[in-house]
């Protein structure tokens, strides 16, 4: 597996563990809907939170949620409504960034609810 692969794969169960820490249930994970993947889909209460993780070994070339883009955004929302449709869902969704970032020898999570919006 290629190393930025590697890390992608850590950075998703980082922010696994700490959304299931935060008191969210994990539904899903590489939830796949034609072009569309949804890293993690997870609920808590009311509130469906379909997560982008973003992980990066540095910040030197940006924030980790900035290359979260409008083209990926349009994938999630048509993902997230085919999600709820077939699993007919009466929930609120909420698209949420995980941002992993190594600082020094240890990782760093930040947790971006309502990253954005859909219309």
């Amino acid at each position: 597996m290629a190393e930025h692969n590697e890390l992608g794969k850590l950075g998703e169960e980082l922010a696994i563990d700490f959304l299931e820490k935060a008191g969210y249930k994990i539904l899903e994970t590489n939830w796949v809907f034609q072009k569309a993947e949804i890293d993690i889909i997870a609920q808590k209460g009311n509130v469906l939170a379909v997560v982008e993780v973003k992980t990066r070994s540095s910040v030197d070339f940006g924030l980790p949620q900035d290359f979260v883009k409008p083209k990926k955004i349009g994938l999630l929302v048509k993902a997230v409504n085919e999600y709820i449709i077939t699993n007919d869902l009466d929930s609120e969704a909420r698209f949420d960034i995980i941002a992993v970032f190594k600082n020094g020898k240890n990782y760093e999570i930040e947790h971006l609810e309502d990253a954005f919006y859909y219309f």
